[in-house]
């Protein structure tokens, strides 16, 4: 059965005057034109395709990639305003996608990229996005193990930090005092969940708690050390753009690593540089 708005493997059946006809099951059949099939292509061959509704609201298959599929966050520009139902955003296909003003937080402009959810509309049936993303979210309480690394969606600033989307499920929350830079609004980032609260809210961390996260990260200074003659630049001193630039971790995270080192006496500092001790 095909999936409206999402990827879908769906086996050729029929060719048509335009393409070639996809089993969509209960949808019936669907267009996949031409353009986007390879010359070769035959009945009886499974193609990878996104299906969704075209300026006809009628179903169509294509291998184009979209920026989002339904149940996922995006952050998309509005590309047209048609002042009597709503904002058009590019998401990537022939097809601009439909914001309607009723899915809005305050009128869209032209230019602007905002924040969106991609939804089926229950009254219409059709594909649109929607600024009111709490719609999106699961409201069962989440299941996450303290630690456990999670796929973020940068979705806004706050005075605490960064709201995120976590695996296009929960929101949860990246604090400012744990970050070495600033995030952009719409980045994805691998992250790790720090706490579930008894009240359902989540905070987050863009590194691995605990041993384990000491455990990879003197790894990686001890492999970066062997590469580089023995000896590094970045020091418990250097700014923590430098190092998460280079390790991807926090200097809280780095300056416990080389602890870590210094203690099994597998490293030496001197001034602002470390050092491979030889065995």
């Amino acid at each position: 059965m095909a999936k409206i708005g999402q990827w879908n493997t769906l086996m050729a059946i029929e060719i048509a005057d335009r393409g070639l006809m996809l089993d969509g099951g209960p949808h019936g059949l669907i267009l996949c034109p031409t353009k986007y099939l390879p010359e070769d292509a035959e009945p009886g061959e499974e193609f990878r395709v996104f299906v969704y509704l075209d300026s006809e609201d009628r179903l169509i298959a294509t291998t184009e990639e979209p920026l989002a599929q339904v149940g996922e966050f995006a952050f998309l520009e509005v590309v047209s305003v048609n002042p009597r139902i709503g904002a058009f955003l590019n998401w990537g296909l022939a097809k601009d996608l439909l914001l309607p003003f009723g899915e809005q937080l305050g009128r869209a402009r032209v230019g602007q990229k905002l924040v969106v959810a991609i939804l089926i509309d229950d009254r219409t049936g059709r594909i649109i996005a929607s600024q009111r993303t709490h719609r999106q979210l699961d409201k069962s309480r989440p299941l996450y193990d303290d630690g456990q690394a999670v796929s973020l969606f940068i979705a806004e600033k706050t005075p605490l930090g960064y709201n995120a989307f976590i695996n296009h499920r929960h929101l949860g929350l990246l604090y400012h005092s744990d970050l070495a830079s600033p995030l952009e609004i719409g980045q994805t980032v691998e992250g790790f969940v720090r706490r579930v609260w008894p009240d359902d809210r989540i905070d987050l961390s863009l590194d691995a708690s605990g041993y384990e996260r000491v455990a990879s990260l003197t790894d990686d200074i001890l492999e970066a050390l062997r590469n580089n003659d023995g000896h590094l630049e970045i020091g418990d001193k250097s700014s923590p753009e430098e190092i998460r630039r280079v390790f991807g971790a926090s200097k809280k995270a780095y300056k416990q690593a080389l602890g870590a080192l210094y203690k099994k006496r597998l490293i030496r500092f001197e001034k602002d540089s470390v050092h491979l001790v030889e065995s």
